[in-house]
Parts: C-alpha cells; structure tokens; sequence
C-alpha cells in the first residue's frame, strides 16, 4: 500500500474503536501481546537480518537500541499488558461545572482519531505506540527508520493477527511501507488524515517536522540532559548517579550528555569522575570533553562549544566546571532542549531554586535522569517525551494521546 492508502485505511477504521468499550479494547491488547510472544522467532529472524545491514552504518550503542532478544519481545508484550491495566481515559469525565442557570458542562476525554509517529531504530517504540493508541481510542500509523524496517514490519503484522483476532480491524494499526524521505513528507502535510504528528528521533528529524508539518505536532525526544553536582554534594552518589545515566543505556534520549562540578569541589570530584567513567571502565570507556577549567584538572579532550550543544547518544561526556550554582543553571538554560536536568546535592535550599529556575519537562533531585520513561513515571509505555509546553509535556502516556470535549446537559434553558 502507498502511504496515502495506509493513510486512508487508518481514517477509515479510527471511528470503530468509538464504539468500543474499555473491556473490548483490553482484550485486543491482550491479544496483540500474546501474538507478539507467539510470533518471537519471525520478529527475531528479521531483526537479524536489520543488524547485519546496520553494522555497515551504525556506531555500537545505536546498534544496542535497535537490537532485540527474547526477552526485549517479551518487555514488549509486558508494555501493552501494562496498559491494559491503566485507567481508560476516553470518555472520562475530567471536570464538571453545574451554572447558575442549571446547565451542566462536562469536559470528557475523546480519541485524536489518527496518531501518525515517526521514529527511527529503536523496534519497540513500534508496540509501545501500537498499544497506547489503541488503548486512547485512535488509528496508528508507524513510519520507521530503514534500519529498524524489517523488525517494525515483522512487529505489526504480529499486532495485526492479534487485532484481528480479537474482531478490529488490522488497518487501526498500520506500518508504512515507504522508508525515503518522502514519506515523512507525505505525513507532514495529511491534513484531513492526521491527527497529530509525534516525532521521534535525532535533532534533525525533529526539527523537520516541527517546522514543517501542516498538521499538528508534538516536539519531542532530544534529551541534551545535564547532571550538575553541587558543591555540598554526596560525591559518591553524584558519581553513582552519573555513571549509570551516561553509560546505563547512552543511546536513549534520557542519558546525560554532559555533567557540571562546583568549582569548590572540582579538584578533589573531577579525578574520582575520571577514574570511574575512564581508568576503571576497560569496556566502554567514556571520553570526556573538558572545558579548560576541568582540562586543568583532569586529561581529557578540549571541548568545543559545540560539544555543549550536542546529543551524544554514545559514551561522550561533556564536562564543565561551574563558579557556583547560579552559573551552572545558567549554562543549561544556554544549552538545555528542554528535557531532564539533575542536581545532585545535600542543600535543600539550593535544591529547591534549581527545580524553580530549571525550565525542563523533568527535573530531577539526586537521582538519575535514565527514569525519564512513561514505565518509571507509572504511565505504563510511552509514545514519546514531550519537550514543548503546549498541550503534554515529559512523558506522553494515555491521557496525553486523547483530546477533550465539552456536553452540555440542560432542561429548556435559552440564551
């Protein structure tokens, strides 16, 4: 099919799941996580055959988060099973007025109607957003990076047995065959199609979108995090809390790409930073790209400006030395996207500005900024983490994936 069947197919079957109760949409997601279990060694065959592809053209970590194994299709089917267990937020009543005049106004939740997601090569997304768009009432329509094509493909004709399975029809959800660039362009411009446009990917792709789509889009997913480690900080938890949010998963949009040390702690913090990411990591080491306070102190590569201003997504760390905490918030209002910033300190005081002053969707206080995921924040999977203020902002789970209505009762009254 061309896109724009997969287009109109989608808009085609999204109003089926309008009469669908909750118990009805549970039991095709249901199904669609036992097909995804019973179809492991096809996805696993064709994933397989992405990596082999992908190793001419993929560093090793972007090659981690496109891999899958039994259990990774297993945490899948264990996504969708997670939704099935959240509250459903179509129809929803999310507030109620009662006017003076006797009319009551409810505001309900309703589907979007067709949820397009653009993405690259991490497979799962492909269930995730699958399953919590089903769940929210819409059609979806999946456009993933060449890389991941076989796996994504492999994954949604497992979802569409399940679907269908279970009396849906397949086309709610629905892969497009089309990996060139134009078809992002052609999901950019559906209007009358889509419903709203979730990116996620690279910088690149991101900004594409949200300057060029026609159709509503959510900003999503580039995570320039930052750690910054104050100077009353407990120095063995900062370097906990740094190590597992750069090197845990450095390929994810919620790794930490660059770290900030209190000047008055710098000398005696940044060489116990060295030896952990560096001398005592014999695989994976981390490079640190030191701004010339800490190129004093430690060795390291000099950083460029640019360094600051960049996603990683590999074991790099940016890594500067900041003259008190009032500098270094600075520095990530400079250099932030917007997503997960961390301040590791025993302070409550200075702990309580920086989550004041720090204009990102999460903001964390000694701990990591890896629980930047709609499953640690309780919100089953994610479609995306939203980095923009308009409409969802962090992790965009269910309730972010519907739109709402006003009904309006009355008796007769007249304006």
């Amino acid at each position: 099919m061309t896109t724009q069947e997969i287009l109109q197919a989608a808009k085609q079957a999204a109003p089926s799941l309008a009469t669908v109760d909750t118990e009805q949409k549970n039991s095709a997601l249901l199904a669609m996580a036992d097909a995804l279990e019973q179809n492991a060694e096809k996805i696993l065959t064709a994933n397989a055959m992405d990596m082999e592809k992908a190793k001419l053209s993929l560093s090793q970590s972007m090659l981690d988060r496109l891999a899958l194994s039994p259990d990774r299709i297993h945490a899948m089917a264990e996504g969708i099973r997670q939704v099935v267990a959240l509250p459903d937020p179509v129809g929803q009543v999310r507030s109620r007025v009662e006017r003076p005049n006797g009319i009551v106004i409810d505001r309900v939740g309703v589907a979007m109607g067709v949820v397009a997601i653009i993405y690259e090569s991490r497979p799962n997304v492909t269930s995730d957003a699958a399953a919590l768009a089903v769940k929210a009432g819409s059609a979806c329509v999946l456009r993933s990076g060449k890389e991941a094509f076989g796996s994504a493909n492999a994954i949604v004709k497992a979802m569409q047995e399940g679907l269908t399975s279970a009396g849906l029809p397949k086309t709610l959800v629905q892969l497009v065959q089309d990996t060139s660039r134009q078809s992002v362009t052609d999901l950019m411009g559906a209007v009358g199609y889509v419903d709203l446009l979730i990116p996620r990917g690279g910088a690149g792709l991101i900004k594409a979108c949200t300057q060029g789509a026609k159709v509503p889009c959510i900003q999503t997913g580039t995570g320039i995090c930052h750690i910054y480690v104050d100077k009353t900080a407990d120095q063995e938890m900062a370097l906990n809390i740094i190590e597992n949010a750069k090197t845990s998963r450095p390929s994810v949009c919620n790794a930490a790409e660059s770290c900030i040390v209190h000047r008055d702690i710098a000398q005696e913090f940044l060489p116990k930073l060295y030896n952990r990411l560096v001398t005592n990591r014999q695989e994976n080491p981390v490079e640190l790209r030191l701004d010339k306070k800490a190129q004093a102190i430690i060795p390291g590569t000099p950083a460029t400006e640019q360094d600051f201003d960049t996603e990683f997504l590999d074991y790099i760390l940016a890594v500067s030395v900041a003259e008190d905490a009032q500098q270094a918030m600075a520095h990530i209002a400079l250099h932030s996207t917007g997503h997960s910033e961390c301040i590791v300190t025993k302070d409550e005081a200075v702990a309580e500005r920086f989550t004041r002053v720090i204009d990102s969707a999460a903001v964390y206080v000694n701990c990591s900024t890896r629980f930047t995921d709609g499953g640690e924040f309780g919100l089953g999977c994610e479609i995306g983490i939203s980095t923009q203020k308009l409409h969802a902002r962090g992790p965009m789970g269910l309730e972010e994936l519907c739109t709402y209505k006003y009904i309006i009762h009355g008796d007769g009254q007249i304006r």
